[in-house]
């Protein structure tokens, strides 16, 4: 679903990618590990439309989107969360979740003074906050629905954050630490969403710094090390590569 060729990234004289190259397979939890500094929130942004790369291409489900703007990558199907949840704080959970489909009627200003047209837009409306209670219910947060969602604990936005990204109607989802600072019922909630929309045909790229999850969640596991990609594999071959425990590890898993 996801090909990633020879991507750079500099800043300056720094390199934060140095030609790394993956692939996501359809249908799966791939996790991307890797030391403080190996290029992994970089290579999010890159692949995402938030940098655009120095080199290297970004293939989306046989799309070239390299270099392709936010909104347009989201568009094509490919959505992100962030390692600190970007809520908006004033407004209440529902009103967040509100916002998230994409081509709203009601965001065009005749469409919702145009009787006829208003209607579509009222109709429309309806169809959304269906569905984003139904959201909301299946994360399990649908009792905070009228609640400020700068109120929501740690957890509890991560959990929003994934819930306002499934309402783009993705069809793969990039988690930026998911689980930092979440509580353990929490955490266990938040996995066991993942898995739900697995089966359901999702796909998933994740970065966790949280071995456990990492190792039991995840079927193939990317290793970065200094921008480039050090090792691929199952939980079994990552923790058995010598190369790995010598650069990541610190010589123990």
């Amino acid at each position: 679903m996801l090909t990633v060729e020879n991507l750079e990234k500099r800043f300056g004289g720094i390199v934060a990618i140095d030609g790394a190259s993956f692939e996501v397979e359809r249908g799966s939890i791939t996790g991307l590990i890797g030391p403080n500094g190996a290029g992994k929130s970089t290579t999010f942004n890159c692949i995402t439309g938030v940098h655009t790369p120095d080199g290297g291409t970004v293939t989306f489900d046989g799309t070239d989107i390299t270099g392709r703007p936010p909104h347009a990558v989201a568009n094509r199907g490919l959505v992100r969360t962030f390692q600190i949840a970007r809520e908006f704080p004033e407004m209440t959970v529902l009103e967040n979740m509100m916002l998230a489909p994409n081509d709203q009627l009601g965001e065009s200003l005749w469409r919702s003074v145009a009787p006829v047209a208003r209607r579509e837009v009222v109709e429309q409306e309806e169809r959304v906050l269906e569905r984003a209670w139904e959201t909301l219910e299946f994360f399990e947060i649908d009792h905070l629905a009228e609640e400020y969602a700068g109120n929501l604990s740690g957890g509890q936005r991560k959990l929003l954050d994934m819930a306002r990204a499934l309402l783009t109607e993705p069809e793969m989802l990039m988690l930026d630490e998911p689980m930092a600072g979440v509580n353990p019922s929490l955490e266990k909630k938040i996995l066991e969403r993942v898995h739900d929309l697995r089966e359901q045909g999702y796909t998933f790229l994740l970065v966790e710094h949280d071995m456990d999850v990492i190792m039991n969640h995840c079927e193939h596991i990317i290793v970065m090390h200094q921008g480039s990609v050090l090792a691929e594999g199952d939980a079994e071959a990552i923790t058995s590569n010598e190369r790995v425990i010598e650069a990541y590890l610190g010589g123990e898993i």
